[in-house]
C-alpha cells in the first residue's frame, strides 16, 4: 500500500473548499490525518456528524501541531491573523498553502510572518460553487479545474512539487504564475463578473416594489444566472474586492469604457457595430467549451 503523501493536513476553514479538499484528499489516498479548524461551532458540529476529518477544533494554532501540510480556506482578510496565529506551532519543514482568490495579498500579509523552517507556496484553485459550509463540499469540485500556484522565486522547489503533485492527485491542472499576473487574470475572469451580479441584482432590489416581483417571477436565463453568482459567500467577496482593488478598479475601468461605446452604438442604431460586438463574445464563449470550462 503506498504511503500517503500528507501525514497529516490541517485544514484552516472548512467551508465548501476546505471540505471539498479534505474529502478528495481522503477519496485519493493523500492525507494519513485530516485535521479540520473553523472558527464556527456550527460548521464544527456538522463536520464532526458528516464525519469529515480525524480531528477538529476552533483553535489555528492547535489545529497545525505536527502537520506537514496547513491549508488556509478562509477569507483572505483573515490571513494575517492566521498566520500570526499558527506560526510559533508550525513543525519544521511544513509547508503552508491556501486557495486565496488574491495572491499579492497573500504573500503580503503571509511572508513575514512564516518562520525560515517552513516553506509558503500559496496557491488558487479555479473551482467552486455559489454555495457555502462543509455540507456543501464534493471531492470532485477540483476534477479537470485548473490550480494555479504562484510561489516566490526563493520558495524550495521540492515544497511547490508536492504541493502541485496534490492538486494534480485529486484530479487538476497545475500552473504556476506570477502573483501580479495572476490577479489581474482573476480580476477580468472572476473578479469582474461577480462585481456586476451583485449590482445587476442590487439594482434589481431597487426597483418599485411591483416591477422588481415580476423581474424575479419572470427571471430569464441571463438574470437567473446573474443571481446565482450573487448567492456568494458576501465575506469572501469583500475580502477579494479590498484585497485586489487595484487590478479590479483597472478592469472596471475598462468595462466603463466598453459599456459608454455600446450605450453610443444602440443610441445611434449602429446595428454593425453591436453584431460585431457580440460575434466576438460568442467566440470567447466556444473559445471556454473547448478548453472544457463551461
Amino acid at each position: 500500500m503506498t504511503a500517503p503523501a500528507f501525514e497529516r493536513v490541517a485544514i484552516i476553514g472548512f467551508g465548501l473548499i476546505g471540505s471539498s479538499l479534505g474529502r478528495a484528499l481522503r477519496a485519493h489516498g493523500v492525507a494519513g490525518e485530516i485535521v479540520a479548524c473553523d472558527s464556527d461551532a456550527a460548521a464544527l458540529d456538522e463536520i464532526a456528524s458528516l464525519g469529515l476529518a480525524d480531528r477538529l477544533g476552533a483553535d489555528p494554532a492547535e489545529a497545525v501541531e505536527g502537520a506537514d501540510l496547513v491549508v488556509i480556506c478562509t477569507p483572505v482578510g483573515s490571513y494575517a491573523a492566521i498566520g500570526a496565529a499558527i506560526a510559533p506551532h508550525l513543525t519544521p519543514g511544513v509547508i503552508v498553502t491556501d486557495v486565496g482568490s488574491v495572491k499579492q495579498s497573500v504573500i503580503r500579509d503571509l511572508l513575514p510572518l512564516i518562520p525560515a523552517h517552513a516553506q509558503l507556496v500559496p496557491g488558487h484553485p479555479i473551482a467552486g460553487t455559489e454555495k457555502s459550509g462543509p455540507a456543501n463540499g464534493f471531492a470532485g469540485l477540483f476534477e479537470g479545474r485548473w490550480a494555479v500556484l504562484t510561489p516566490l522565486p526563493a520558495t524550495d522547489r521540492a515544497a511547490i512539487e508536492r504541493v502541485a503533485s496534490l492538486w494534480r492527485a485529486i484530479g487538476s491542472e497545475v500552473v504556476e504564475m506570477e502573483a501580479a499576473h495572476h490577479d489581474k487574470v482573476l480580476a477580468i475572469t472572476s473578479h469582474l463578473p461577480h462585481l456586476i451580479a451583485y449590482t445587476i441584482v442590487g439594482t434589481a432590489v431597487d426597483l418599485e416594489e411591483s416591477l422588481q416581483s415580476e423581474v424575479i417571477k419572470f427571471s430569464a436565463g441571463g438574470f437567473r444566472d446573474f443571481t446565482r453568482i450573487a448567492a456568494s459567500d458576501p465575506i469572501f467577496w469583500r475580502d477579494v474586492f479590498l484585497n485586489n482593488r487595484e487590478a479590479v478598479l483597472e478592469m472596471l475601468q475598462r468595462l466603463t469604457e466598453d459599456l459608454s461605446a455600446l450605450q453610443r452604438a444602440i443610441r445611434r442604431g449602429e446595428g454593425d457595430f453591436l453584431e460585431e460586438r457580440f460575434a466576438r463574445a460568442r467566440e470567447i464563449r466556444r473559445g471556454v467549451i473547448e478548453a472544457k470550462q463551461a
